[in-house]
């Protein structure tokens, strides 16, 4: 269950974050500013926010396979129409809305309440390693989807996209037809000395009466935050560097590498959640990413090659690594049969977060020819969700 879990948001990150790298190449194809270039990534974050609500209630009705289904033909659709794109309202409708709808069917918030209510007191691992699918798929996509622009051209590497898709999307299905078969433990797992369970009775929250607790808002602004910080970076990571000098291919060979340490950090983050706490773990993670940011702004030419891969290494190593924290407070805070619905709602922080950093990156070089001022930002937000997350120490009032 949890591989399969793994696999489906691996592919779908793959395929939504290799969007930084075809934006280098809409710029080269069609002469379009950063900013414009930035709009279709910016309505795919609002998308994935405005969306998760829906999924949300439709993974505690239907089950995560069916959605998976249907996840994974939008995905293929969205890649096949990509292929033939010439104006940006195309980019728009068909990354910023069918691809996004359906990566959202095969993310987070349709595996979390799943997965949260399988692992009890190992919950913060269980979605740490599910969280560390995002930072693997981004990982492999940049290198990777830059060869084949390089070897095929953007449009074919979108139809190799879609032939992929098509081909693992039954596998994906056969596998969650085996994980449901699991059924749901009436126990929490084992204690970690091995001892037996303790009961971990909580009340069942529904949406309305987690939106009265400053908890739900304050996980709001993390989530927020978290995406404003990371997306006035992560998009533009690739043309920053080419604009600073180092080549498409190896700037894109350098970055994956960096983002494969999201790997263990996700994982390692959110494991020791479950032991120093859910706060501790994400400011933490705050504090490398704050050191990833600083190495960029201090890159001025393509000599600098070392602190390109201290960048990539920092910020890479926590990419994500907050969502483990961040998610598993919320199943903490917020347990029962409306999780997914409760975790749907509040993503949209991180959509909004994510879209204004994206879009807003772009802007500011149009205006500045820089990306100091965005990376000047990120770190300001990282602070602001360092802020929000100490705050939520407290368990809300029933």
């Amino acid at each position: 269950m949890l591989g399969g879990a793994f696999a489906a948001f691996a592919v779908s990150a793959g395929i939504m974050h290799s969007y930084a790298v075809f934006l280098v190449a809409f710029i080269e194809a069609f002469r379009w500013s950063r900013a414009e270039t930035s709009i279709a990534y910016s309505v795919s974050q609002l998308v994935a926010g405005g969306s998760s609500p829906l999924v949300g209630a439709l993974v505690d009705r239907l089950g995560p396979r069916r959605l998976l289904l249907l996840g994974g033909g939008l995905l293929i659709v969205g890649l096949l129409g990509s292929a033939m794109i010439s104006a940006l309202w195309q980019v728009t409708l068909l990354y910023g809305i069918v691809m996004t709808i359906g990566a959202n069917c095969l993310g987070m918030v349709v595996f979390v309440p799943l997965l949260s209510r399988h692992f009890v007191r190992r919950r913060g691992m269980a979605i740490s390693i599910l969280q560390s699918a995002n930072g693997f798929g981004r990982a492999a996509s940049a290198p990777l989807v830059q060869l084949l622009i390089s070897t095929v051209g953007w449009r074919g590497t979108y139809l190799v996209q879609a032939v992929f898709m098509a081909a693992v999307v039954p596998l994906l299905a056969a596998l969650f037809r085996r994980a449901g078969r699991y059924r749901i433990a009436a126990d929490p797992d084992p204690a970690l000395d091995g001892s037996a369970p303790t009961s971990l009775s909580s009340p069942e929250w529904s949406l309305a009466e987690a939106m009265r607790t400053p908890h739900f808002w304050l996980l709001f602004a993390v989530y927020l935050f978290t995406g404003l910080g990371s997306f006035l970076v992560s998009l533009h990571q690739l043309a920053f560097a080419v604009d600073v000098g180092f080549d498409k291919l190896y700037a894109a060979w350098v970055l994956g590498m960096g983002s494969f340490l999201a790997i263990a950090g996700t994982i390692f983050t959110g494991t020791i959640s479950d032991y120093i706490g859910r706060e501790l773990s994400a400011i933490l993670a705050y504090g490398i990413s704050i050191l990833g940011v600083v190495c960029a702004l201090l890159i001025t030419g393509p000599d600098q090659g070392w602190l390109l891969w201290l960048h990539a290494c920092f910020f890479g190593l926590t990419w994500g690594a907050r969502g483990p924290a961040v998610t598993a407070k919320t199943a903490d805070l917020f347990p029962g049969a409306q999780l997914g619905t409760i975790l749907g709602v509040i993503t949209i922080g991180s959509g909004i977060g994510s879209a204004v950093g994206s879009w807003g990156a772009g802007f500011i070089f149009d205006i500045s020819g820089s990306y100091r001022l965005a990376f000047i930002l990120s770190i300001v937000s990282y602070v602001g969700g360092c802020i929000a997350f100490s705050a939520l120490r407290r368990p809300p009032a029933v």
